[in-house]
Formats: structure tokens, C-alpha cells, sequence
């Protein structure tokens, strides 16, 4: 496979072409990785509006019908619902593991099984994120490289 990058004058718009003889797993696997690498969130902070790249973003969680944006040192409330957020962020690699929670699956350092069939995630930051049974077989179905 030979790839090319060339710079473009900043009037031009950004693209990325793939050309291939067939769509295989390699192909899908780029083109997924890239989809996942595009976006952002407006967040609040003590009263400022920030966009937030979604590669950024650990975890969303919803508390007393706020939802906050939580990266590995930050929070951003957001005026999105958690249901809205889940639409946008499903091919970004997010998952619901809770009933108020979506989490980012790039940003998971490990898994290990937790009580009563849930598991729990250790993220990069050493947080660590208990996932409901319910969203267990999700959680390994997307692990497993399907799709939610």
C-alpha cells in the first residue's frame, strides 16, 4: 500500500480519498479509525463555552438531568441529553455502560469482570468505570469489532 499526503493551500478543503482494488477488513479498519478521530462537543466551564474534540473525551454521564463531558482533566457540562449524545457519538467508538453513561472505548486501558456480572473499565487515567451487566454483551459484541 503507498500513501501520499500532500499539503493544500488553507482556502482548500481538507479530504481524504482511499483507493483500493477491494473493501476489506484493512480498508474498513482506516476508514473507521478516521471516522472515530472526527468531532468535538461544545462544553461549559465556569461559564465559558469551549469545543471539546471527541477524541478528548473519556466518559459522558448524565447527574440530575445535567450532562457533563469528562476528559482525563477537565468536566464541560453540555445542554445536550445523553440520549442525543449517544445518536452522534455511536461510530466514534462510544457505548452506553449505564443507564446514565456513555464511555469512550479508546480510552479503556483494561477490563476486568466486577460483581454480579458487571465489569469494570480501567481507563488511561486509572479512573475506573463500572458497566451494568445489561450493556455487558454490547460492550464484548463491540470489543469483538461489530458494530452498536
Amino acid at each position: 500500500m503507498v500513501l501520499k499526503l500532500l499539503k493544500i493551500k488553507k482556502e482548500e478543503p481538507e479530504q481524504i480519498e482511499i483507493r483500493c482494488h477491494e473493501v476489506t477488513d484493512r480498508v474498513r479498519e482506516i476508514v473507521t479509525f478516521i471516522k472515530t478521530r472526527q468531532g468535538q462537543l461544545t462544553g461549559v466551564q465556569d461559564g465559558n463555552q469551549y469545543e471539546i474534540p471527541v477524541t478528548d473525551i473519556c466518559y459522558v454521564e448524565a447527574v440530575d438531568n445535567r450532562v457533563f463531558l469528562y476528559t482525563g482533566q477537565q468536566v464541560y457540562e453540555t445542554r445536550q441529553k445523553l440520549y442525543e449524545l449517544e445518536e452522534v457519538l455511536r461510530e466514534k467508538y462510544f457505548l452506553r455502560i449505564s443507564k446514565s453513561m456513555l464511555l469512550n472505548l479508546m480510552k479503556i486501558k483494561a477490563i476486568k469482570p466486577a460483581l454480579n456480572g458487571r465489569f469494570m473499565a480501567i481507563l488511561q487515567s486509572g479512573e475506573e468505570i463500572i458497566i451494568s451487566r445489561k450493556y455487558v454483551p454490547a460492550l464484548k459484541e463491540m470489543l469483538k469489532g461489530g458494530v452498536c
